[in-house]
């Protein structure tokens, strides 16, 4: 797959099957999308092609929106690699962008930009300034520009509306095998482990303390999970605690992971954190000795959980 985030260098790459949209999470309803776009490809010779915007147009148009993202760009781009796209656009979204009429945004993306011939869309697609552009106006102007316009229907684009926000509330219900029925793959953290004040190696609990790398990344529950780490490709397993940790009085919510049989200095280190399995929930213990028996407690069960991980 090719990333392209300036559009004028894809004047080179033919003639392409477009689709667009933010596909944050790539989950199973977007897959299938991609799929039809790829056998459209195959099919017809052209190169497969989404088209994305980013930052997301929220956070543009209202600054103070409040927005929980299932993926980092960086995530979304190592998802869509596995997807068999041949291309990725990531277009700057501009207050300028937004005011582009659904002609123009025809004429000057999907034509001139992308070499469209052919658009794959969902039936309730719109486009341009105001969301003035729908389907049938697509369909009209493709036969201006000479593009095919093709419509993915109720029923089948009805599961991708309905995952994404069922995702996201899975998650923030501590529900992770949910969100695994509809991602098709494990909700992952990635992050950077940075210096903590080390309470955990004091109670034989070495922890890596981990900064997220997007403040919109969505964040599950609070509390304990048995996770699969991924350190210097290396796959570790281990419990991460999401919380506010408040038997050593926290200043803010944290995300804590102690990786089994590994006690190396990591910091600023890029690791990944899979959650296989939701453990408990964050509690506050009266001293140290009650919160290491639990922690003893927590690593048997994430072992056990862990038994047939590799």
């Amino acid at each position: 797959m090719k990333v392209y985030r300036n559009i004028d260098d894809f004047k080179d790459a033919g003639q392409t099957v477009v689709t667009t949209g933010t596909f944050d999470g790539v989950h199973l309803g977007h897959r299938k999308i991609l799929r039809e776009l790829n056998e459209h490809a195959r099919r017809d010779g052209l190169s497969s092609t989404l088209f994305t915007l980013y930052p997301h147009p929220r956070l543009v148009l209202n600054p103070d929106a409040k927005i929980q993202l299932l993926n980092t760009l960086d995530e979304r781009i190592e998802l869509l690699e596995q997807t068999g796209l041949d291309n990725l656009i990531i277009y700057p979204f501009t207050l300028g962008f937004s005011r582009l009429s659904a002609v123009e945004y025809v004429r000057d993306i999907l034509m001139n930009g992308l070499h469209a011939k052919k658009v794959v869309v969902g039936y309730d697609h719109h486009f341009g300034k105001n969301r003035e552009g729908d389907f049938d106006d697509l369909v009209e102007l493709g036969q201006v520009y000479d593009f095919e316009v093709v419509k993915i229907g109720p029923k089948e684009i009805q599961g991708v509306n309905l995952s994404s926000t069922k995702i996201r509330k899975a998650l923030l219900d501590g529900d992770i095998d949910t969100a695994y029925k509809y991602l098709g793959y494990r909700y992952f953290i990635s992050g950077t482990v940075v210096e903590g004040k080390q309470l955990g190696r004091s109670i034989g609990f070495p922890t890596a303390n981990v900064t997220i790398n997007d403040e919109h990344k969505l964040l599950p529950k609070d509390g304990v999970y048995a996770v699969m780490v991924t350190l210097d490709g290396k796959k570790i397993k281990g419990m991460m605690n999401i919380g506010m940790r408040p038997t050593v009085q926290s200043n803010g919510r944290s995300v804590e992971v102690h990786m089994f049989n590994f006690d190396n200095h990591i910091y600023g280190k890029p690791l990944r954190i899979e959650l296989v399995a939701r453990m408990r929930d964050e509690v506050r213990f009266d001293n140290l000795d009650q919160l290491r028996e639990q922690l003893n407690k927590d690593k048997s069960l994430a072992e056990e959980l862990l038994m047939h991980e590799i």
